[in-house]
């Protein structure tokens, strides 16, 4: 073999090797801290407009960002031109697709996405924000492509090669299973992420893969995304996840839903500090238990679930909701219509005592649960301090006292306490801590040593 020959050898083993590492590495490293951003489903369920997305964005630049926020979501549909609020077209959508079967942004919804161009100019305009841009996908490959049978880029197959009814999903009808190892299969989803590489998207929300656990497809999805070379996140929803595909997903994805989809209802809440305990054992470096979005601020605009409105949940339950998505380190995906928040829900979301809990605590725990009252714990690793969360989940009246005994924290007698959410200095307490919680409420505290 000739010296020629010799070096682009030399150098194609090392682009494969470098490939290699890039996928089996790099991916959870990508989403150090649980992501935080904002998503069109609240609000806008599947008929969001491209001036809303960019006046959410606008917005979170302007007030959001200093504080950790980063992702702009388009959720589901973004591909059908005259969908409906409360539930989805059904009957005659219009979809848009190209050549090779994948959905395309809706002009007449996305209007900088005429003449094929696609989410590009979109995302570019996120970007100039220093922000990052994100999509909602179904899993598998559209019912219409394989009625037009379209070809797939890179293969010789077509859709109808590839396709099955088998776990069709059962509350929307747009696509169809894509079976794993057919001719075709894994071309086409690098295909879909090739295009969605190209767009310069950052975060995709894949539906219809968590409950029940599509395992092969989740598998064609992180090759897909690995073989782009760009960093785009993979969340999983919806749905529980099954605790037995815990290991699994925590080798593909960066977040994964732990719940059905989560709404400004105290019973959905209250389910979470059982959810969450459950999933604590799961959670990973650049790989995070999900909660759902954050059903706050202004919601329902043309959602699939209720009417225009300010989030139901009380100040007292929403300070609860925080309070628990941050001290077991869910991922922030913010629900509401971002230019509407009230004074109220922009300081509940910017808070950044609280939020360096979400980015930097560790060791995160439920402490104890007696009776209504929970307590969870966390240790800030760069001082020795501990965080702790006491809830008031009880439906009676009356606010009550949640007790914690300092020895319970690792402290021998005393210690110095401030109110995160108040950002306020109590002072020193001595043996037990026991401040009054409000009904559905919660308190966060920063323990130090004296």
């Amino acid at each position: 073999m000739n010296f020629r020959k010799s070096c682009l050898l030399f150098i194609y083993t090392c682009f494969i090797y470098s490939s290699a590492a890039f996928a089996q590495q790099n991916f959870s490293t990508w989403a150090p801290t649980p992501p935080m951003g904002w998503n069109s489903w609240d609000c806008y369920g599947p008929t969001v407009t491209e001036p809303e997305v960019k006046a959410n964005a606008d917005y979170m630049a302007k007030n959001l960002k200093g504080a950790g926020w980063e992702y702009i979501i388009v959720d589901i549909r973004w591909y059908v031109g005259n969908d409906k609020a409360h539930g989805y077209n059904e009957n005659n959508p219009d979809y848009v697709l190209d050549g090779y079967g994948r959905f395309q942004p809706a002009a007449n919804r996305f209007p900088s996405a005429a003449n094929g161009k696609g989410f590009k100019p979109l995302a570019d305009y996120i970007h100039s924000k220093g922000l990052k841009f994100g999509i909602h996908i179904m899993r598998g490959i559209p019912v219409e492509a394989v009625k037009r049978n379209t070809p797939i880029m890179g293969s010789t197959a077509k859709a109808a090669d590839i396709y099955s009814t088998e776990g069709q999903c059962k509350w929307l009808k747009d696509m169809y299973t894509v079976v794993a190892g057919k001719p075709g299969a894994q071309e086409y989803y690098n295909s879909l992420f090739e295009l969605y590489a190209s767009w310069g998207i950052d975060f995709v929300k894949v539906d219809d893969l968590s409950r029940p656990y599509h395992g092969p497809e989740v598998e064609m999805i992180r090759k897909a995304i690995d073989k782009t070379g760009r960093k785009i996140l993979l969340s999983t929803s919806p749905g529980e996840t099954p605790i037995e595909s815990a290991a699994d997903v925590q080798q593909h994805a960066n977040m994964w839903r732990t719940v059905d989809d989560f709404w400004d209802n105290w019973s959905m809440l209250k389910d979470h500090f059982d959810v969450f305990k459950r999933w604590n054992a799961y959670r990973i470096p650049g790989g995070w238990p999900d909660g759902d979005m954050l059903p706050l601020g202004r919601i329902g605009i043309r959602a699939e679930r209720g009417d225009n409105r300010m989030s139901k949940f009380s100040k007292d339950e929403q300070y609860t909701l925080m309070s628990l998505w941050c001290i077991f380190r869910s991922p922030l995906m913010f629900g509401g219509d971002l230019p509407s928040n009230d004074p109220f829900t922009l300081a509940l979301i910017t808070n950044k005592e609280v939020l360096y809990i979400l980015q930097k605590s560790t060791n995160n725990q439920e402490l104890f649960r007696e009776g209504s009252n929970i307590a969870w714990v966390a240790d800030d690793p760069e001082t020795g301090d501990k965080f702790v969360a006491l809830f008031n989940t009880g439906d009676g009246d009356s606010a009550v006292k949640v007790s914690v005994d300092l020895k319970q924290l690792g402290f021998s007698r005393s210690c110095k306490v401030r109110d995160l959410w108040l950002k306020t200095d109590i002072g020193t307490v001595q043996d037990k801590f026991a401040p009054i919680i409000n009904k559905h409420g919660a308190g966060l505290y920063r323990f130090s040593k004296n």
